[in-house]
């Protein structure tokens, strides 16, 4: 062979691989999404629903998408575990504990409640029974201790792959400023001056600038708010690193027991006020489930914390009117896409006229919206149990 064939046939050659493995790196992108399901059983005590309702819903849920996991909790019925877990596992679907880490924790251990700069406990908000949303401090040791300890003592025994950390952050504007401004009990004090912050000077300031501390200059994805006042800014970057280092630390022990690790985060726009890190939480967690809920009127709801945010600092500048409209919600995808854990992004799929009105068309755009994004998938939240007909028949497209 002429030794210009020889070269050209090893180009063409090249080529040819170069081309396969572009097309079948196309391929990988484009694999088909799964779906994660939520079944909300209520508080510690007597669960909402049977076991045989919860197989029930998930048999058909499963008939029209891929589920790949089923995220379930809390209550103390071993019972319902063990029939749901055997019904999962044949069916290769990963069961994972709904977990709460720094609230809903009271009737099951003592624990040290988180206050604020002032040693005042922010005010709580009532949901429902068994969803009071009061919140314990994050870096008490026995705090954390406590968490680990009541899945090795009540669900270690019951079949789950997993584990769903949920009330993982501190009190939001649910409680006024007093809210986010902590926690400030001796333990977290003692963390942010290693953090470099001086919570002497943080009150001080606060009190002589009032609502002004929170003034923004912008916001971006990338960056999330910018804060004019350097000391809000140290203050709220370190506060991120502290609540998230004791939650990636609670993980961590989970993870060693050869349980699959699931998050439950605030939107990015509002986590920094609430202490949830995603460059900290996301390498040690499996996987993110940002609470992206723009049609639920009670915490973790986008529009809802905002407003609240707004309402608690009427005089701060540089938060304009949002709109929770798709583009603010190609936002929020977008500042999640540069963390390397599993994502799935969480769309409220179920309904209450007063809390949480969805409709078909809402859910569809929303689902179409988070895959447009080749995440993972998405997590079907917050309970399957009440999610109407209409949305369910609209999840096989």
């Amino acid at each position: 062979m002429k030794p210009f064939l020889k070269t050209k046939r090893i180009i063409l050659l090249f080529i040819g691989l170069i081309t396969l493995l572009a097309c079948q790196k196309q391929q990988s992108e484009q694999k088909e999404a799964g779906y994660i399901v939520q079944v909300s059983l209520g508080g510690w005590q007597k669960p909402d629903y049977t076991a045989e309702e919860i197989i029930g819903r998930i048999d058909s849920v499963s008939q029209l998408i891929p589920v790949q996991k089923v995220i379930i909790g809390w209550s103390l019925d071993k019972d319902i575990y063990h029939k749901v877990g055997d019904y999962l596992h044949a069916r290769d679907i990963r069961m994972l504990l709904w977990l709460p880490v720094f609230a809903e924790t009271e009737e099951m251990c003592e624990n040290s409640p988180a206050v604020d700069l002032w040693g005042q406990v922010p005010a709580n908000y009532d949901l429902a029974a068994g969803e009071g949303f009061r919140f314990n401090c994050p870096t008490d040791s026995q705090n954390i201790a406590n968490v680990v300890a009541l899945y090795d003592r009540l669900f270690s025994d019951c079949g789950f792959d997993g584990v769903f950390m949920d009330r993982i952050r501190t009190q939001s504007f649910v409680g006024g400023v007093s809210g986010v401004m902590g926690c400030g009990c001796q333990h977290c004090v003692e963390r942010f001056t290693a953090e470099g912050v001086d919570i002497q000077k943080v009150k001080s300031e606060f009190e002589a600038q009032g609502d002004a501390f929170f003034s923004v200059s912008g916001y971006t994805p990338a960056d999330g708010f910018s804060f004019v006042n350097p000391i809000a800014a140290a203050f709220f970057k370190a506060k991120g690193h502290i609540v998230s280092a004791s939650v990636a630390a609670i993980a961590d022990s989970l993870r060693s027991r050869g349980l699959e690790v699931g998050m439950d985060l605030y939107a990015p726009f509002m986590a920094p006020f609430v202490g949830q890190d995603y460059a900290i939480l996301s390498n040690h967690a499996d996987f993110i489930k940002p609470m992206l809920y723009r049609q639920t009127f009670a915490p973790a709801g986008m529009g809802f914390e905002y407003n609240l945010l707004r309402k608690a600092l009427p005089s701060a500048t540089g938060y304009p009117d949002l709109e929770m409209d798709v583009d603010f919600l190609h936002s929020q995808l977008e500042a999640m896409e540069p963390y390397s854990c599993g994502k799935y992004p969480g769309i409220e799929i179920n309904y209450r006229e007063d809390i949480v009105p969805t409709s078909p068309e809402y859910v569809s755009e929303s689902l179409t919206t988070v895959l447009s994004h080749g995440f993972d998938g998405a997590v079907l939240s917050w309970n399957i149990m009440e999610a109407p007909l209409e949305h369910l028949k609209l999840l096989r497209k």
